[in-house]
């Protein structure tokens, strides 16, 4: 009977670890009261689910500023040429004013089981890139969120500076360009890459960063048979806008 009852643990806790964990891209905010990408409200959405992680995107204002929106525009004003005084009072779809990664970072901190998915968007210089790094981590640090926190980029200068700054997160690139061994040697953790470069490019590549010890994740995955055929190869996590859907199929497995 012992023997059976480990056995039984050793097979769930194994089962458990090969199962695809979902992240909301850009928060929670496909309900059925539709949100704001990147809002306040949509994190809190992601947090209410209860997934894996929340992810969301950091920009910078003219005066060094960090705030929350996906595009480089909020309203047709370009953010990194604004003053923050000046975009302060612009407004989401949904009526929230634009965030600052200080108060999303204060609505993470509520619930600690959910990641925060930190993606630091591409400056135009190498030095402003290095000032939203610093800037970002050292906001973390002060909240006492560097464990509950990962982060993403699409600029590997902006993944390699997040690691020498603080050697001990989890950094992943998203542009798709780079093999796993590339990874690997570029001291990053994880490929954060779009489905299409798994499924049609390059299918080898799940199996080889898994042999490497690096994490594979997909975006924006919003297809469940995409979702199924990327959960069946071992993809470790899935960034969709229907983290919801997905949690149901999750707990069928």
């Amino acid at each position: 009977m012992k023997n059976l009852l480990l056995f039984l643990l050793v097979w769930g806790f194994n089962l458990t670890e090969a199962q695809t964990q979902i992240i909301a891209h850009r928060g929670f905010w496909k309900t059925d009261s539709i949100t704001a990408e990147n809002s306040i409200q949509s994190l809190k959405n992601a947090q209410e689910l209860k997934i894996y992680g929340s992810e969301f995107d950091v920009r910078m204002t003219k005066d060094g500023v960090l705030v929350i929106n996906h595009d480089e525009h909020i309203n047709k004003i370009e953010i990194s040429e604004t003053l923050f005084k000046d975009l302060k009072k612009e407004k989401l779809s949904n009526g929230e004013k634009l965030p600052t990664l200080e108060k999303y970072l204060k609505q993470g901190k509520k619930s600690k089981q959910v990641k925060l998915i930190v993606e630091i968007k591409p400056a135009k210089t190498p030095e402003l890139e290095d000032e939203m790094v610093t800037k970002t981590l050292k906001m973390i640090r002060d909240k006492n969120l560097e464990n509950q926190c990962e982060f993403i980029s699409f600029s590997l200068h902006l993944c390699k500076e997040i690691k020498r700054q603080n050697p001990k997160a989890i950094v992943q690139y998203l542009a798709g360009d780079l093999s796993p061994l590339e990874i690997k040697n570029a001291g990053l953790d994880g490929l954060d890459y779009h489905y299409g470069v798994f499924l049609d490019k390059h299918p080898d590549w799940i199996l080889e960063a898994k042999k490497l010890g690096l994490i594979t994740n997909v975006w924006t995955v919003n297809d469940e048979i995409i979702f199924k055929k990327l959960a069946d190869l071992g993809v470790g996590f899935v960034t969709t806008n229907v983290p919801d859907a997905f949690k149901i199929i999750y707990c069928k497995f």
